[in-house]
């Protein structure tokens, strides 16, 4: 169940930025995109959760620590979301799925001291990988089609916050090394705690869209911009977070990392069909450096001995 939710969010979350682009094309800005974004979501997250008398009870059984938690995650997650759909105006959603699949290999390191650990050299030598990926996948971008230096940067900081946030919402589901592989219900109750997460997310982009005047009121989207919208509220948002949340407490955040390998390969294939968006050989090189580290990062160490009998790679 755990790896099925898990699959279910990579290719959700893989999907947002295909919902975006034709929103963005009809002048709407990310800002204004996020806002409704998790808008959407909130209301599709506390839908499910007054639905059900088990997650209202969840609901009721949440301490004040755990609410104050969840929504400084929700926060937190505006930084890695808005990072990532602002360099989205800029940036192929091709090749920034590639860059910011770097973050299982982040999570990998992070989890050195936090949750399920990965022992050894391994993981230091999978963002190696990754990060020697990402190198290539920018610098096989064809001269005249470079985005924005600007705009790379924000969607190489959005794995960075991404990885973070993983980890503390996992840590919060009840994740912890000797608790890994438990039954889902030792943590706080997943879907009430995504609801509170995904409407301080909200909460955040509205409060800024009203500071700085953005023109997110609905007399002021364009028509053509509402279905990219429920789309990337729904599926990306709504569907993305809850499976994520609700898998990543049954297998780590760590595992949970490794299984989303789908999702650049998902979000290129769908790049490709549907916007005519194509990857060079040295951003597919790129591509395979990312996913090897991943895997390196992640697969059990005994993966490695049978190669190498009587070996162990982590002792390397």
């Amino acid at each position: 169940m755990g790896i099925a939710l898990i699959l279910v969010s990579a290719c959700s979350f893989g999907s947002g930025g295909l919902f975006a682009q034709p929103v963005y094309e009809t002048g709407v800005s990310w800002h204004v995109l996020s806002a409704w974004r998790f808008g959407f979501g909130a209301l599709l997250a506390w839908l499910w959760v007054l639905a059900r008398p088990d997650t209202r009870r969840g609901l009721r059984l949440l301490d004040r620590r755990t609410l104050v938690t969840a929504s400084l995650l929700g926060v937190l997650y505006t930084v890695n979301s808005g990072t990532y759909y602002a360099g989205l105006e800029e940036v192929p959603v091709s090749l920034a799925s590639l860059i910011v699949y770097i973050y299982p290999a982040i999570v990998a390191v992070i989890a050195l001291r936090v949750g399920r650990r990965l022992e050894g050299r391994r993981p230091w030598f999978a963002l190696a990988l990754a990060l020697v990926g990402v190198a290539l996948a920018v610098g096989g971008i064809p001269e005249g089609a470079i985005p924005p230096i600007g705009a790379l940067g924000l969607i190489v900081t959005s794995p960075i916050i991404y990885s973070i946030w993983i980890v503390l919402s996992a840590r919060l589901s009840g994740e912890r090394r000797e608790s890994v592989g438990r039954d889902a219900g030792d943590g706080a109750d997943a879907a009430a705690v995504t609801a509170l997460m995904i409407s301080a997310t909200a909460a955040t982009y509205w409060l800024g869209a009203v500071v700085f005047g953005a023109p997110v009121t609905p007399d002021r989207i364009p028509a053509a911009a509402w279905p990219g919208l429920v789309g990337v509220g729904v599926v990306a948002t709504f569907i993305a977070i809850q499976t994520f949340y609700a898998g990543a407490r049954r297998i780590g955040a760590a595992q949970a990392a490794l299984v989303s390998t789908i999702e650049p390969i998902w979000t290129i294939v769908l790049a490709a069909l549907l916007f005519g968006q194509t990857l060079g050989p040295a951003q597919l090189l790129g591509g395979a450096f990312i996913i090897v580290g991943v895997l390196i990062a992640q697969a059990p160490t005994e993966a490695f001995s049978a190669i190498r009998p009587g070996v162990r790679l982590a002792d390397e």
